[in-house]
């Protein structure tokens, strides 16, 4: 098991860092370190419950706050987003769960491969920003990464029934979002309460209104072809409403394997931490019966255009999966604060897409983070102009 020196979470304030410490107390995982970013009384109770030797805060006046209020205990107070990254280059843990939200989870996730630790990875935009990047170095430190993504985590518990050379493609479910079955001309002034309303899961703002707009899935999808070593042609997305089948690979002789449970992310944090064994649940039981039926359609990519651009980028190459997801965050970030509708997101980011398009030959990782600021500025310029 990749936790046998406890772990060290990313992210312990979010949706996904807070079910990895309700999997961690039900399976008796040890908590090694803990990171966020300016959630400072919500991280300080999660250390006063799990006793780890280091927390680490980004928002270096949280973390001051911090350091005042544990002061009663012995453990260590990291600072600034350079202190996760010493963090985890000084803990003996050897497994990494990184759940930071966007583009930030990227240079720990890259710490964490570096000093030869699991990476079990909830955070999807560094393997959009950077994949090739990460999975070669993966490959050459002998670093193993678990997708904790439940799409991710499907696929890889279905390519457990057979060969690489036997897989023929990738099927990503979607539930659809709020907004399934609407024209695009019906969701463009949609209101962020309307857009927060996932109908199945209960996720961070960002990944919520990504499901929305199906950027998430076209991120899920450049996240597949990264970790499974797949081209776009071979990956498929379809909408699945009941959120049941968590994705499916279907091989060559034409038989797809799917894998099935409760839309819980428990599940997927419980086995990525406990791979290769496959132990007790912590999610209920799927009762089929009660289900009565599972629905499928094709995605709508009229009304969702980011997801065909998901694909563009996947294939044009470099920098532009970085491109579209700093575009991407900016309009978000923009359309959370009321200063942009619901259409101008996906508007925002075919626009500085495509004005960035010279980006596609970019490979190096610094030449990726100067392409991720370029691009915000961009964005914030397209942005002051509607």
């Amino acid at each position: 098991m990749v936790n046998k020196n406890g772990i060290i979470l990313l992210g312990s304030t979010g949706s996904v860092g807070t079910q990895t410490l309700d999997v961690a107390e039900k399976k008796g995982i040890r908590i090694a370190a803990l990171a966020a970013h300016k959630s400072s009384k919500l991280i300080e109770e999660q250390a006063r419950k799990f006793k780890p030797h280091a927390v680490a805060m980004a928002d270096e006046n949280a973390a001051k706050e911090l350091r005042c209020s544990l002061a009663d205990t012995d453990i260590k107070i990291y600072f600034g987003e350079s202190g996760i990254l010493e963090m985890i280059s000084d803990s003996k843990s050897d497994c990494v769960l990184d759940a930071i939200s966007g583009a930030a989870g990227l240079l720990p996730a890259l710490r964490a491969i570096e000093e030869k630790k699991a990476l079990a990875l909830a955070n999807k935009e560094c393997l959009v920003m950077a994949g090739n990047i990460l999975m070669d170095m993966a490959k050459k430190n002998g670093t193993e990464i678990y997708p904790v993504d439940s799409e991710h985590s499907a696929i890889w518990q279905c390519l457990r029934a057979g060969q690489k050379n036997e897989v023929k493609k990738l099927i990503l479910t979607a539930s659809g979002g709020p907004f399934f079955g609407l024209s695009r001309e019906e969701v463009k002034n949609k209101s962020v309460a309307d857009t927060l309303a996932h109908p199945t899961w209960n996720m961070g703002a960002l990944v919520t209104v990504n499901s929305a707009t199906l950027m998430n899935k076209g991120f899920e999808v450049i996240e597949a072809a990264r970790l499974f070593s797949v081209s776009a042609d071979n990956i498929e997305v379809i909408v699945h409403r009941e959120s049941i089948i968590h994705s499916m690979v279907e091989y060559i002789d034409n038989s797809i394997i799917a894998q099935l449970s409760v839309p819980d992310m428990r599940m997927c944090i419980n086995y990525a931490l406990e791979y290769p064994c496959r132990t007790e649940g912590v999610s209920r039981e799927l009762n089929l019966w009660e289900l009565g039926k599972l629905t499928f359609a094709k995605p709508d990519t009229k009304a969702f255009p980011l997801l065909c651009a998901a694909f563009d980028v996947l294939k044009a190459g470099g920098a532009m999966p970085a491109v579209l997801n700093a575009a991407n965050e900016i309009a978000v970030e923009a359309f959370l604060h009321e200063k942009i509708n619901f259409g101008k997101i996906a508007e925002t980011v075919l626009t500085v897409t495509d004005k960035l398009s010279s980006l596609s030959g970019v490979t190096t990782l610094d030449d990726i983070l100067a392409a991720d600021k370029e691009t915000r500025v961009v964005a914030h310029d397209i942005i002051g102009r509607f």
